[in-house]
């Protein structure tokens, strides 16, 4: 796993996604009369997600998400049809698998059956927060590789995913997958063309702690450069345990590309945006809006606490490029020179070590966490 070898891109599927959705379901049976439920694991604006084993095969543990029911007369929901339709058409190491589709004939709800993963980064991060103490080189390596190479898989195949972050970069806890990632929910994700169409019509995308600054300031285009933002921000953050740039949202009830506080954030760590840095933000509609602002200094490698002079400063910084053309892609994230020094990735992201984090635990139906 110490280059992005040929035989990698081989595996890729370069067609474009795209196909019918059938779902004329063979799958009459009641959901649960294949899998038995044992607890709910997560809950959102979507619906609920259970952990559940399969009763034809007993040994394999499968997380259920089933979406809440729409009003009458809408049908599918739309996060629901993006999701199915991709998730059919990709395959790669690194991205969840469909496993089965149940639409339900007694209560009319859709189940999607998924591999069940036991860990996700946003649990990962939030015990070595809690315990102060930090992922290991080759943690953080293996892992941050594992991400770009399924991104690289989705980007290659015209899908950009729009919505990274901790919580949906799963990882495999047991098995001969174990310490595999596997990225999930492409509710928000979208195939795009070449040359791109504007996608701002589609509403507000990515969590604001991983937005990049092209959609905070109101692109009405924008590539898949919004991933590699994130996934630099999440990169960030396995480093120092600490989210990077932490904004405040304004009221969620009103969805707004522009967020002050997360706008402020980032500038305060990576200075203000220059025409001479970034020549099309002057096109952007919130550009007015931070022109004046204090022209900070770049502090990235102090607040990340690693050496300029590093090949991981190296390839952090060209992830959160504020000019989206200039940041480093996938594909060439994966050459760079941080992943072919010692240590080197690996496929066991735990690196074939003790894993001290804790299972999945229902969730408190009092105290209920939503992270989306």
């Amino acid at each position: 796993m110490n280059s992005h070898s040929n035989s990698q891109q081989a595996h890729l599927q370069q067609q474009q996604v795209y196909s019918p959705i059938v779902l004329t379901s063979t799958h009459r049976q009641d959901v649960q009369e294949k899998y038995q439920f044992s607890y709910e694991i997560g809950s959102g604006t979507y619906g609920m997600v259970y952990k559940a084993d399969d009763k034809k095969r007993p040994t394999n543990k499968v997380a259920v998400k089933k979406f809440r029911s729409t009003k009458e007369g809408e049908g599918l929901s739309l996060t629901a049809y993006r999701e199915i339709g991709l998730l059919k058409e990709l395959s790669n190491e690194n991205i969840i698998k469909l496993l089965d589709v149940c639409l339900n004939p007694k209560d009319k709800l859709l189940y999607l059956i998924f591999d069940y993963a036991e860990f996700d980064l946003f649990g990962i991060i939030k015990y070595h927060r809690e315990n102060q103490s930090h992922f290991s080189d080759v943690t953080i390596k293996s892992l941050i590789w594992q991400v770009l190479n399924g991104m690289h898989y989705l980007h290659s195949n015209w899908v950009i995913h729009r919505d990274l972050k901790p919580s949906n970069i799963l990882v495999m806890g047991e098995g001969k997958e174990v310490g595999t990632v596997k990225i999930g929910d492409f509710g928000l994700a979208r195939i795009f063309q070449s040359p791109l169409k504007p996608l701002n019509e589609n509403g507000v995308v990515v969590t604001i702690w991983y937005r990049s600054p092209e959609l905070l300031l109101g692109s009405k285009h924008y590539t898949r450069a919004v991933d590699i933002w994130a996934i630099g921000c999440i990169f960030a953050e396995l480093i120092t345990t600490k989210p990077l740039f932490p904004g405040k949202e304004k009221d969620p009830k009103i969805p707004s590309l522009f967020q002050d506080d997360q706008v402020d954030k980032i500038v305060k760590v990576l200075g203000k945006p220059t025409l001479e840095m970034w020549p099309d933000v002057k096109h952007l509609p919130e550009w007015k809006r931070i022109s004046n602002m204090e022209p900070y200094p770049n502090t990235l490698a102090k607040c990340v606490g690693i050496d300029e002079k590093s090949n991981a400063y190296d390839l952090l910084s060209k992830m959160i490029l504020y000019d989206p053309s200039k940041r480093i892609t996938a594909s060439e994230a994966l050459d760079h020179p941080y992943f072919k020094e010692q240590p080197l990735p690996m496929a066991n992201a735990f690196a074939k070590s003790p894993i001290p984090y804790p299972h999945r635990l229902p969730i408190n139906k009092k105290k209920r966490e939503f992270d989306d």
